[in-house]
């Protein structure tokens, strides 16, 4: 089958989910906005930041990239809550279903584009995610208790293919708390509806993805990107809060609140983004051997070639 695995096919009459994931800086918006516009298509952001409302700079929204002459292409997910707020995995389902569920019915080709992998696998390979309230009392109860001992409890629930739900004593909190709802309430979950899948990935050497992060840097930094972050402190986003949306956020909360010299945040931010966009292949990486298939595009060719591409791509599945 061309474009999916069979662990990603429905059935024949199912509609098309188009995906094109990427490292951050790999122009995947820009090809995204490109092929919508050839073929009527609508953005579904998969970006874990870029749903809050002013964290536009350091999110890299780029919105003007949507506007082309005589139109702009459709974004969903994109300003949809308030910066401090709440929003998980769960959450971005349900949000995400009302999206596709839309431009299908417009009779338009969803277009889901993106580079948080939780999220975009969350729907390629149709996680079933319950939508567990915070238990105080079972958090209280797990005072006293080592990480360690937690972890190993959550890993007799679920196999822990990375650190995500580990890497801190609240999330690993969060994790076992949904999985303790899981065995309480089996039927309490998201329900996704039938697609197709054909998954595009940007890639770029690994040279070129640093250069180019190099350079998105220093014109964020250039265009108010620490102006924005100190309009959210004033606006009453907590700095904790920043925190944990990390990268820039991190960083620049740091530079304005601590004894934090621009330029040690500058290099250490610089440092950090590299690690995440390395990060962000390992999953894309990981993806591909749990059966997800991506076709990979040279990120390096000319947007007409790119686009080209994935029309090719996407006139063979529809011929299957």
């Amino acid at each position: 089958m061309c474009g999916v695995s069979d662990a990603q096919a429905s059935g024949n009459d199912a509609p098309l989910l188009l995906t094109i994931l990427g490292p951050t800086a790999c122009g995947k918006t820009a090809l995204a906005v490109a092929v919508a516009d050839r073929v009527d298509g609508e953005i579904i952001s998969a970006d874990s930041r870029q749903v809050f409302r002013g964290m536009d700079i350091g999110t890299g929204k780029d919105l003007d990239e949507y506007s082309l002459p005589g139109r702009t292409i459709p974004c969903h997910l994109v300003d949809i809550r308030d910066a401090g707020e709440e929003y998980s995995v769960y959450k971005f389902q349900n949000d995400f279903v009302k999206a596709f569920d839309s431009i299908v019915a417009r009779g338009h080709q969803p277009i889901m584009c993106g580079g948080t992998g939780m999220y975009i696998e969350s729907i390629v390979r149709r996680y079933q995610l319950p939508d567990a309230p915070v238990d105080e009392h079972y958090r209280e109860a797990l005072q006293g208790v080592p990480d360690e001992e937690l972890t190993n409890r959550l890993a007799s629930y679920i196999k822990l293919h990375n650190h995500t739900d580990t890497e801190t004593r609240d999330r690993l909190l969060r994790a076992l708390e949904i999985q303790e709802f899981r065995q309480r309430f089996p039927d309490e979950f998201t329900h996704l509806p039938e697609m197709r899948h054909l998954v595009i990935g940007v890639s770029f050497p690994r040279e070129a993805v640093v250069e180019r992060i190099g350079v998105r840097l220093r014109q964020r930094l250039e265009n108010g990107m620490i102006d924005e972050v100190q309009r959210l402190i004033d606006s009453g986003v907590p700095v904790a809060r920043l925190l944990k949306y990390g990268l820039e956020y991190k960083h620049i909360a740091r530079y304005l609140t601590e004894d934090y010299p621009y330029q040690t945040m500058y290099e250490n931010l610089y440092t950090d983004i590299r690690r995440f966009a390395k990060r962000q292949m390992t999953w894309f990486r990981r993806m591909e051997r749990n059966g997800v298939e991506i076709h990979w595009i040279d990120g390096l060719k000319d947007m007409e070639d790119k686009v080209g591409e994935v029309s090719m791509l996407l006139g063979k599945y529809e011929n299957l």
